[in-house]
């Protein structure tokens, strides 16, 4: 029996126009709006992602979040 989509955490989140804009794409190719489409994601982050790859990005975000701050 499949579980039950219920929406149950609201939280303000802020992100970059270039990461919003990417969310509501995918959303909208999946069907789905832009929280379902996040529950998605992190219900299943280890079977979407490569590891080595999250790694890599990770790092170079990290290295440019404070120039992207100002």
């Amino acid at each position: 029996m499949p579980k039950r989509f219920r929406l149950t955490r609201r939280f303000p989140v802020a992100m970059t126009e270039d990461g919003y804009r990417r969310l509501k794409k995918f959303a909208a190719e999946a069907g789905l709006d832009e929280g379902e489409a996040l529950s998605f994601l992190f219900e299943n982050f280890n079977s979407v992602i490569d590891e080595e790859n999250l790694t890599a990005r990770l790092r170079l975000f990290n290295a440019e979040l404070d120039g992207r701050k100002r």
